[in-house]
């Protein structure tokens, strides 16, 4: 669970309503459903519009998954360079059908490690496995970005729905000018779906947009940390060789020890 994402979007609207309940003691004036719908319901008719809907919706799902989706450490990169090492030493001990038990285990835990353990077992070189890995991280990358810039786009869609909805209700105040009194209220109301918009697309769409880009960007990075071990154990190299060549990609402060793990 994202601690962070959950205090985060608490704290926002902890902020909106605090300031509301300093500025005025008229909550209500702050709630209109019509103003609601018309962000919700434009900013989700352009993007069914614009997208297919398969993916418009695999995009609002992420809204809740973020929340609970599992993040990869700094720790956890360290442990991947200690696997592959520790493959590396039973290589050299049994052969390359020793790690047949390896990826059938991962076949349930880890698709990708998986497919390269599997390459590395069939034979292929070194270069053929780093090629085929890195060409599977790039598609995988884009096709598992295509929700965050879906929602980039609901965004940047929310805000102008809620600033047609305050034209529209303009349009109606100004109908109506007849009955002075009823001006400020009706302007207030207009106001409301921009802030609406607004708050939509600063407080949902876009940050959860950001943290989806953001786990995928660390999610290759650590795929092609592990295609490169694996490149290096198909090319039979030492382990202490993939240890330098794997901490390479790593920050010096969670750098593998090999010396640490003989002991």
């Amino acid at each position: 669970m994202s601690v962070g994402t959950i205090l985060g979007f608490i704290i926002g609207i902890g902020l909106f309503i605090g300031a509301i309940a300093v500025a005025t003691s008229d909550f209500m004036v702050f709630l209109n459903l019509p103003s609601l719908v018309m962000v919700v319901g434009g900013t989700l008719a352009s993007s069914f519009i614009s997208y297919e809907a398969r993916y418009v919706l695999l995009s609002l799902k992420m809204i809740y998954r973020i929340v609970f989706a599992p993040q990869v450490s700094r720790n956890l990169l360290k442990s991947e360079v200690g696997r592959v090492i520790r493959w590396g030493y039973t290589v050299q001990k049994s052969g390359l059908p020793a790690l047949e038990a390896e990826a059938s285990k991962l076949k349930r835990t880890d698709r990708f490690m998986a497919f390269g353990v599997d390459m590395v077992i069939s034979g292929y070189t070194g270069e053929e496995v780093r090629d085929i890995l890195n060409t599977t991280i790039e598609t995988s990358f884009g096709r598992n970005t295509v929700q965050a810039n879906i929602l980039k786009t609901m965004g940047a869609i929310s805000p102008a729905f809620g600033m047609i909805g305050t034209l529209v209700g303009l349009v109606i105040m100004l109908g109506n000018l007849s009955d002075p009194e009823n001006l400020g209220p009706a302007l207030a109301v207009a106001l409301v779906t921009t802030l609406y918009g607004v708050l939509f697309a600063r407080l949902l769409f876009i940050p959860v947009a950001t943290k989806i880009q953001q786990r995928e960007e660390i999610v290759r990075f650590r795929n092609y940390l592990v295609a490169e071990g694996l490149s290096l154990l198909a090319e039979r190299r030492s382990p202490r060789y993939i240890q330098d060549k794997m901490n390479s990609f790593l920050d010096p402060a969670i750098h593998f020890n090999i010396d640490k793990m003989k002991k």
